[in-house]
């Protein structure tokens, strides 16, 4: 069964850091883009951070100069290195993946989601 696993979320000051991790396991069969979402209460789900196979990195405004995304193909995992944290940026943060699966023998391409790690920053 493919899953994503992600890992490192907690409770931090203002000004501090985190690495958040997410691995994808099952049979795999390739591994595309990768992305980190974030969700704060009664607010919608919003992109924070995209990285494609090639390591072609886009991040939302917001985190510019403060978030990292950076993935190990070997590992089949991605990270969002946190610095700087602000209050603000108290959410859960999903990872999401486009991973492609054997499927009646073809190769099928599908979104996956992790369970969500919540980030609580304080001030």
């Amino acid at each position: 069964q493919v899953q994503l696993v992600e890992s490192g979320g907690g409770l931090v000051q203002a000004g501090g850091s985190l690495r958040l991790s997410c691995a994808a396991s099952g049979s795999i069969k390739s591994i595309n883009t990768m992305c980190w979402y974030r969700q704060a209460p009664g607010k919608q789900r919003d992109l924070v951070a995209t990285i494609t196979s090639g390591g072609n990195t886009n991040y939302a405004d917001s985190i510019k100069g403060r978030f990292t995304i950076s993935r190990d193909g070997a590992k089949n995992t991605v990270y969002l290195q946190m610095d700087s944290l602000k209050p603000e940026d108290t959410a859960v943060y999903y990872c999401n993946a486009l991973l492609g699966t054997v499927v009646g023998g073809i190769v099928v391409n599908r979104v996956y989601w992790g369970q969500g790690t919540q980030v609580t920053v304080s001030s």
